[in-house]
C-alpha cells in the first residue's frame, strides 16, 4: 500500500498510538448523528452497507491503516486513494470514504460528492468537535501568518489561556490534513488547552483541510505574489483566502484594511468584519529588535522588530480585543512575545551592524523587509548605513514570481543573489530568472554566487558600521533542499558562524 505523496502527511506515531485516547470507537451511526441531517445532506453522503460499523481510527493515509480504520479515498495530484481502497480493507478498514461505490469489498462505504471536504467534516466528528471546545482563531494571508498567529498566542497565553500556536514552525506542513488537524486539536482538548491559533494556508481552503472546523474568529493579513504554480491565477489565489471569511466557518473576522483584497473581503463577507490598519498605531518607533506605538491610548512594546511588524501587532491586538482580551493583556502579550525564529531575527545583536533573518520570500515581503531594515540602518551611527540582501528562490515552486524578486531586491543597496532550496531545479536557472527582473541600470550592484554559506560571508564581509543585511527566503529552515538531498543549513546558524570567526 502507499499514500497520495501530494496530499498526505507523514503519519504522527505519537498521536496515532494515543487514537483511541481522543478519538475512541465510533459507530458510523453515531458518526452521522455527530454531523447532524443539514450537513450530511450538503455533503451527500449516503451509506452503503450497514451503519453499525465501528470506527477506531480515521486517515487518507494507506499506511497507517490499522483494524477498525475509516480509509479516506482522496483523489491526488499523483494517485487516486481509491486505488488503494482494496487493500484498505485487507488490512482492516471497517469502512471506507469514496466518491462512487466500489463493488465487492466487504466494509461499509460512505459514498459523498466531494470525499475531501467529507473527509474534514468526519474527522471532525470522530473527534467529536475539538474546535467547538476550544477557542480557535485561524491567521491567513501570504505574509505575516506566523508572526501574527505568535503574537496573539502570547497575548492569550499572558491573559491566562493555555494556548497553542499551529503552523509554519510546528509541522511539515503549515496546516495538515484534516485527520492530523482534528486529531491535534483533540489532544489539545484533551491536555486541557483552551486556545489554538492556527496559520490557515491558501494550499488548506482550497483542499478542504480545515473543514470541519469552527473558527471563533479569523485573520486577514494581505495578498501578494504567490503560490500562481498551484492556484494559477491570483483570482483563485484569493477565492482560496476569502473563503475562510464566511459563515462554514466562523461569524467574526478581523480584516487588513489597507490591502486592496482585505477590502474587498470587508465589501464582500457575508459575517461580522472588524477592519484593522496601520494607522491604528501612533507615535510609531521601530529598531532592530522591538517597536513601540500608541493602540487604543496604550502605549505598546512589541518584542520584534520592522515597521510591518507593528500591522502584524495590530492585526493580534484588534483580534484578541474581539475575544474579550483585556487592553493589558495585550499589551503584556506583545511586550513578552518570545523569539520567533526566522521573523526579523537579529543575529548579530552586539555587532556594528545588524544581521537580520527573515522568511520574506515573496516580492511584497522582501520590499517590507528591506523598507524595515532602510528605517534601522544608520540609526546607531552617524552618516547612514546601506541595506545589504542576502536572497534566492526555491526550485519546483511558482516560476513566474522569480523576476518580480530581483526587482524587489533593487529596493537595497547591494544585491547577493544565491541559491535557496533549488529541490530539483538548476540553481543557476533559477538566478538567472531572478537576475532577469533586475533593470540593466542597476546591475552593477548585483553579485552572484550559487553557495549560500559563501554568499551569505560575502554580504556580511561588506558590510560597515551601521549598515544592516538581510538574509531572506529560509528564515526558520534548518534543512536545504537540494537535488533530492536534504542538507542542514540554518541562516541564522551559518550567519552567526560567520560572523564569530571574523570578530
Amino acid at each position: 500500500m502507499t499514500q497520495d505523496a501530494s496530499v498526505s502527511d507523514p503519519p504522527n506515531s505519537d498521536l496515532r498510538t494515543n487514537a483511541m485516547g481522543v478519538g475512541g470507537a465510533v459507530s458510523i451511526e453515531k458518526l452521522l448523528a455527530r454531523l447532524g441531517a443539514p450537513t450530511v445532506n450538503a455533503l451527500g453522503l449516503r451509506v452503503v452497507g450497514g451503519v453499525g460499523a465501528v470506527v477506531t481510527d480515521i486517515t487518507h493515509d494507506s499506511r497507517t491503516v490499522a483494524v477498525g480504520t475509516l480509509f479516506c479515498c482522496i483523489r491526488g495530484e499523483q494517485h487516486d486513494g481509491h486505488d488503494f481502497a482494496a487493500p484498505a480493507v485487507s488490512a482492516g478498514a471497517a469502512a471506507l470514504l469514496v466518491d462512487h461505490e466500489i463493488a465487492g469489498l466487504a466494509a461499509t462505504q460512505l459514498v459523498a460528492t466531494d470525499t475531501r471536504e467529507a473527509m474534514g467534516h468526519l474527522a471532525s466528528a470522530f473527534f467529536d468537535q475539538p474546535s467547538r471546545a476550544l477557542t480557535v482563531v485561524g491567521v491567513t494571508g501570504t505574509n505575516g501568518k506566523t508572526t501574527t498567529a505568535h503574537m496573539l498566542g502570547s497575548i492569550f497565553e499572558q491573559a491566562g489561556r493555555r494556548t497553542a500556536v499551529l503552523g509554519t514552525l510546528t509541522g511539515a506542513r503549515t496546516t495538515p490534513e484534516a485527520p492530523e488537524l482534528q486529531r491535534t486539536l483533540a489532544h489539545e482538548r484533551k491536555s486541557g488547552t483552551q486556545a489554538v491559533v492556527m496559520e490557515v494556508s491558501s494550499h488548506a481552503l482550497a483542499l478542504k483541510r480545515v473543514a470541519g472546523v469552527h473558527f471563533a474568529a479569523a485573520v486577514f493579513t494581505n495578498l501578494g505574489h504567490d503560490h500562481l504554480d498551484f492556484h494559477h491565477t491570483q483570482e483563485a489565489y484569493f477565492a482560496a483566502k476569502q473563503s475562510l471569511f464566511s459563515a462554514a466557518y466562523t461569524d467574526r473576522g478581523i480584516v487588513n484594511r489597507d490591502d486592496e483584497y482585505g477590502r474587498k473581503i470587508c465589501d464582500g463577507s457575508d459575517i461580522t468584519i472588524t477592519a484593522y490598519g496601520h494607522s491604528d498605531a501612533a507615535g510609531v518607533h521601530v529598531d532592530s529588535s522591538s517597536s513601540t506605538f500608541e493602540w487604543r491610548g496604550a502605549r505598546v512594546r512589541c518584542a520584534v522588530g520592522g515597521e510591518f511588524n507593528v500591522t502584524n501587532a495590530i492585526a493580534a491586538a484588534t483580534a484578541a480585543a474581539e475575544l474579550g482580551i483585556s487592553k493589558e493583556h495585550i499589551v503584556a502579550g506583545l511586550a513578552n512575545l518570545p523569539r520567533i525564529p526566522g521573523r526579523f531575527e537579529n543575529v548579530n545583536p552586539d555587532g556594528t551592524f545588524a544581521v537580520l533573518v527573515d522568511y520574506a520570500h515573496t516580492p511584497e515581503a522582501l520590499r517590507n523587509v528591506i523598507a524595515a531594515a532602510r528605517q534601522i540602518a544608520g540609526s546607531a551611527h552617524s552618516g547612514g548605513g546601506q541595506v545589504i540582501v542576502v536572497f534566492g528562490c526555491g526550485g519546483d515552486r511558482d516560476p513566474s514570481k522569480r523576476p518580480d524578486m530581483g526587482a524587489a531586491a533593487c529596493d537595497a543597496d547591494r544585491i547577493f543573489v544565491t541559491s535557496d532550496n533549488p529541490r530539483n531545479e538548476d540553481p543557476r536557472a533559477i538566478i538567472d530568472a531572478i537576475v532577469s527582473g533586475v533593470p540593466e541600470r542597476q546591475r552593477d550592484k548585483v553579485v552572484v554566487e550559487v553557495d549560500r554559506r559563501r554568499a551569505i560571508h560575502l554580504g556580511c564581509a561588506a558590510a560597515n558600521p551601521g549598515d544592516v543585511v538581510v538574509i531572506a527566503g529560509r528564515g526558520h529552515e534548518a534543512m536545504q533542499s537540494i537535488a533530492g538531498r536534504e542538507i542542514p543549513f540554518s541562516d541564522a546558524q551559518v550567519a552567526r558562524e560567520l560572523l564569530e570567526v571574523a570578530r
